[in-house]
């Protein structure tokens, strides 16, 4: 049993007992029906209400505590030896309060009257017992199942978070080695210089591969090397401008959130020295704000779209929220939530 099931057992002992010898109290009364057929003692109350709560207590235990022979039993459904052995637990008891009774106060009742009120008291508690007893298995059952259904969503998320990843990397791979055969044709030195920046990228997308959410400031610093990587490719034709407030550097987002950004900006537009492709990254109310010029090209290469949807995946998995695109003439806007 667990804190709160032993507070529950506590309490419901005090109640129970104190519900079923309250009648005794009726015998202070000289003239009453109560007084006609038990005297009343204080000490004699004190004793039946303490062994009311020790009874109860006892049934708690024995039916509650887990890996029990009895608690087996109920667990394997097997009733019938399980309500044999709660019998005979009743009727010891029972007994044995009875003969404690006459024993220390002798007298004081007809053994007949002591017997009768004596299973009266400990059937009724009993009974009580055993329906906050079903209550509180029926509590352990639901928890569990709780329990078990969370276990699932934590591996379902999971498993489908690391299928992201993967689909993710290769996006990005493929991509990059495109972007490198475009400078290799261009300029065949730079080229060198491009897959020396292109395997710092790299190396953060993969010693990160195995967490889940990184610092902010790491991604800017990523993107920063990234935007290096298109600078070769495009020179005067591309422009990027980062406005974060250092309060937000610390915030945490998913791995490669902005990469996949600044990758489809320069995928599927033009960009020329007259037309620049301009991007701008700012936050604003808790939303990292990510927009970039408009110039689509005409026949764009191909692409399965899942870029944004991947990413649009990871932050409803990882900051239960989606991601929010705006699309004007002239802007194409990413809005990413953060939680500060």
């Amino acid at each position: 049993m667990d804190k709160n099931e032993h507070r529950i057992c506590w309490y419901s002992s005090l109640l129970i007992a104190l519900m079923v010898n309250s009648p005794k109290l009726l015998a202070l009364r000289e003239n009453g029906l109560m007084a006609q057929y038990w005297r009343f003692n204080p000490y004699e109350l004190v004793f039946q209400f303490v062994f009311n709560v020790i009874f109860c207590v006892l049934l708690f235990s024995i039916n509650l505590r887990s890996g029990r022979w009895l608690s087996s039993h109920r667990e394997m459904r097997r009733y019938l030896r399980y309500a044999v052995f709660n019998t005979l637990v009743f009727f010891v008891l029972l007994l044995t309060g009875t003969a404690l009774q006459r024993l220390f106060f002798p007298g004081f009742q007809p053994a007949r009257l002591v017997f009768s009120g004596s299973f009266f008291r400990l059937g009724l508690s009993g009974l009580l017992a055993g329906i906050i007893i079903k209550i509180v298995l029926l509590m352990r059952s639901s928890s569990r199942i709780a329990a078990e259904n969370q276990q699932l969503k934590n591996a379902y998320l999971a498993s489908e978070l690391q299928l992201l990843k993967e689909q993710m990397n290769p996006h990005f791979l493929f991509n990059s080695l495109s972007s490198l055969s475009a400078v290799v044709r261009e300029n065949p030195e730079r080229a060198q210089k491009y897959i020396r920046d292109l395997s710092a990228v790299f190396r953060y997308a993969l010693v990160g591969s195995h967490t889940d959410l990184v610092p902010l400031s790491d991604e800017l610093t990523m993107l920063r090397s990234f935007a290096k990587l298109i600078f070769m490719r495009l020179e005067d034709a591309f422009e990027l401008t980062i406005h974060v407030s250092d309060v937000y550097l610390l915030v945490k987002v998913p791995h490669l959130s902005l990469q996949p950004l600044l990758e489809n900006a320069v995928k599927h537009n033009a960009a020329t020295v007259d037309r620049p492709l301009k991007v701008e990254i700012e936050v604003k109310v808790d939303q990292l704000i990510f927009s970039n010029s408009l110039w689509e090209i005409p026949a764009p290469e191909a692409s399965n779209g899942m870029g944004l949807a991947n990413l649009n995946e990871r932050f409803r998995i990882l900051m239960h929220q989606e991601i929010e695109i705006i699309r004007s003439d002239t802007h194409f806007i990413v809005k990413l939530p953060l939680k500060p």
